[in-house]
């Protein structure tokens, strides 16, 4: 295949991808079928395995694309040398943002890859063990240098920030008039300033 057939190929298994996100999304993994996203992309059903030799590898495909990014990002803030406010905020823009430009993609990741069988399960749970311990590795520097509470449970806290941006995320990919940095603005306000009267 010659360089520019490499990417076009690349471009089109892009678009075969979103296209089995958006159906996922739709109908579910048990709901949905190969001939649904051959359908999406206006191509014949034959055609659809030229990307895809299983609806099974579809589902893994489009829960690699929906998180790798956002994982990437992570790794990024939590490597920068920024105080723990400015990780934070930038770790929730970040992953309420994914919801934003790769929308479908991140709910399937959330509510269909448990149907995927183990092997591909496993790389997919290694990548979101990576972000989430990266989260705490921020919240354990916030506690170094007196920014966070000593008394704060890090795993809890990662976990707590992780919940609520999926929660707002899954609003964000349903209704696309959501403000989305509305949203940003008061996850990181509440999260930062807590919901108590400050003294």
């Amino acid at each position: 295949m010659t360089g520019t057939g490499t990417f076009k190929y690349v471009q089109q298994r892009q678009t075969a991808i979103r296209a089995a996100a958006t159906v996922f999304a739709e109908k579910g993994f048990h709901g949905a079928c190969t001939k649904d996203i051959a359908e999406r992309m206006g191509i014949k059903q034959g055609s659809l395995y030229y990307y895809f030799k299983s609806k099974e590898e579809a589902l893994g495909e489009v829960c690699l694309y929906g998180i790798q990014n956002y994982v990437e990002h992570m790794a990024t803030i939590a490597d920068s040398e920024q105080p723990f406010e400015a990780k934070l905020v930038a770790t929730v823009t970040s992953h309420l943002s994914s919801y934003r430009e790769r929308n479908e993609a991140l709910k399937v990741y959330n509510d269909e890859r448990l149907y995927l069988p183990k092997a591909r399960r496993s790389r997919l749970k290694k990548l979101g063990s990576d972000y989430r311990q990266r989260l705490e590795g921020i919240f354990e520097e916030g506690k170094e240098t007196g920014a966070v509470r000593r008394s704060v449970d890090c795993h809890f806290a990662a976990q707590a920030v992780i919940g609520m941006c999926n929660a707002w995320g899954d609003l964000i990919v349903r209704d696309s008039e959501l403000d989305l940095f509305e949203v940003i603005q008061k996850c990181t306000d509440l999260l930062i300033n807590g919901f108590t009267k400050q003294s």
